[in-house]
């Protein structure tokens, strides 16, 4: 491991002025702190972010959430009204890891955290978003892991995140701050999409941090669902995942949200399967219609064809089950 400088900020302030130099922040450190290790990532400092007061949940009068950035996990996956206005939140962070690693994990490092193709974390092979025009390794690879939608020729790895599927489904904002002062980011323009710079996960610009992501009210929400396929029961990243909220009165979607993990290099909003089920009947029939018609974006190669029928029957069952009165 490389050597580096450490710092402890006491302001938010204070933590902006440390980064201008190109310092990396550090707050669980779940996810850095291997990638120090392996030397897949290298930092001259670190600046530790972990005593600033970002780590509250907050009622908004409208009846929306703001979650400090540096919430750990497990205390938002068991926070009464997270578990009661939006369970497919809970249900998103529980089927995350390790109860030890969700005690250390906060809600801005879930945001952040990086992809676990395995061409990245190998520094034997080429990778475009390791080391930005070596090559993708993933692409004529092992590729089980691979992304359906969004790649490019640079690009095929898939965001590993369970919390910001749901968080996608929502229309969640991102609040942070930086050099040029604070700002919001609509979470659908968080993440970015491979192109041709991989390297770059997000549209953060350099020195800024993240405080807190605002949850707006969504009524239909407390009838939601996350659901993670995975290869194991424990310890495992998606091979695909849903976030669905369904709002059905009289047999007919009102409204309804959908995003997908372990299928983009972003978490995947379904717009097309959404606009497709308002207004027609809550069946299975209807549902397998609208994700067909959203997977047909779809580019996958010979290694992760089976995501194709694996994420179709994820979503009618969950869409299913929403309809039938089931949150759980």
């Amino acid at each position: 491991m490389k050597p580096f400088a450490y710092e402890r900020a006491t302001t938010v302030e204070e933590a902006v002025t440390l980064a201008g130099d190109g310092a990396v922040f550090l707050a669980g450190g779940t996810n850095l702190v291997d990638h120090l290790r392996l030397g897949v990532r290298e930092a001259d400092r670190l600046v530790d972010i972990t005593r600033l007061p970002l780590a509250e949940v907050t009622e908004r009068a409208d009846g929306g959430l703001v979650i400090g950035s540096g919430v750990r996990n497990s205390d938002l996956a068991a926070h009464p009204l997270v578990r009661t206005r939006y369970p497919f939140v809970t249900q998103a962070l529980v089927a995350g890891a390790s109860g030890q690693l969700r005690n250390m994990a906060t809600t801005g490092g879930n945001l952040l955290q990086r992809t676990r193709c395995v061409y990245f974390q190998d520094l034997t092979t080429p990778c475009n978003k390791r080391e930005p025009g070596t090559g993708c390794s993933a692409a004529e690879g092992f590729g089980r892991y691979n992304a359906l939608i969004g790649t490019s020729d640079d690009c095929v790895a898939v965001h590993p995140s369970d919390l910001c599927v749901p968080l996608a489904a929502l229309d969640a904002e991102v609040v942070v701050t930086g050099p040029a002062g604070e700002r919001r980011i609509p979470f659908g323009d968080f993440h970015r999409l491979p192109g041709d710079r991989p390297d770059l996960d997000t549209t953060l610009e350099p020195g800024e941090l993240v405080l807190a992501v605002e949850l707006p009210p969504l009524a239909m929400a407390v009838r939601s669902r996350y659901r993670k396929v995975r290869e194991r029961a424990s310890y495992a990243f998606a091979l695909v995942s849903v976030a669905a909220a369904l709002d059905v009165a009289d047999g007919v979607v009102q409204d309804v949200r959908l995003a997908l993990g372990g299928v983009s290099h972003k978490p995947h909003r379904a717009l097309v399967a959404e606009e497709a089920l308002r207004g027609r009947p809550a069946t299975e029939a209807e549902f397998r219609t609208a994700i067909e018609t959203e997977l047909e974006a779809a580019r996958p190669g010979s290694h992760n064809a089976f995501k194709v029928p694996l994420v179709r029957n994820t979503v009618v069952d969950v869409l299913s089950g929403l309809a039938e009165g089931g949150a759980a």
